[in-house]
């Protein structure tokens, strides 16, 4: 379980750190938001779910998917909660601030994704 947790942990900031170079060398505007807070945000929130699913996994195999599930609306809602005076009461956001929003959430949604499905599939 640990060594699990630790590889996650190990590919998860190597996403990071490649996304977050290329993106933020790739980015010609100022944002509104702090884009590394964007990232470090998914970064934090990728490592806590999968090692609750792990968790729930080792106790409860059969609601593992379901905690899954449930966990990601979480962290939906807390990105909504933290990131509320910088980015949602901006009414004009740019085509390119809502591409630096949307660009991490789903490469880190995908690898949060595969790292669970192939837990969920081992057990």
């Amino acid at each position: 379980m640990i060594k699990r947790i630790v590889l996650v942990i190990i590919l998860v900031l190597a996403v990071f750190g490649l996304s977050f170079g290329i993106h933020s060398n790739l980015l010609n505007s100022e944002l509104s938001f702090s884009l590394f807070n964007v990232y470090i945000f998914h970064v934090i929130s990728v490592v806590i779910i999968y090692t609750i699913v792990e968790i729930v996994a080792e106790k409860l195999p059969s609601q593992a998917g379901y905690s899954y599930l449930m966990l990601v609306f979480f962290k939906i809602g807390a990105f909504v909660l933290i990131f509320q005076s910088s980015v949602f009461e901006n009414d004009a956001l740019t085509q390119t601030e809502r591409f630096a929003l949307v660009i991490p959430l789903f490469l880190f949604l995908i690898a949060e994704a595969a790292v669970v499905a192939k837990l969920l599939n081992s057990k």
